[in-house]
């Protein structure tokens, strides 16, 4: 229980940093663009789509995990193990 804050915050580090070196104006030569499958979405839509987990933080009874995919991200509140519901972040 005491290595998930270390975890987390080695996750967030290390996407911050990815963060900093892929930030360029547009779309790289070569790359695809990358749209968001949908502005609400759950978490096995996204997974299935190929997003990343980059981070999960407790939130109360609930925890919001944070995923990522190229530009795009999002963050789901899990309201069990079979429900949540996620919103994009940019």
């Amino acid at each position: 229980m005491q290595r998930l804050p270390l975890v987390v915050a080695m996750l967030l580090s290390a996407s911050g940093v990815s963060a900093q070196e892929t930030d360029t104006l547009g779309t790289p030569l070569g790359h695809k663009e990358v749209t968001p499958p949908a502005q609400q979405s759950s978490m096995g839509e996204l997974l299935s789509k190929g997003y990343q987990i980059k981070a999960a933080v407790p939130n109360g009874s609930k925890f919001v995990v944070f995923m990522q995919k190229d530009q795009s991200a999002y963050a789901c509140e899990m309201q069990s193990l079979t429900a949540s519901r996620c919103g994009t972040l940019n």
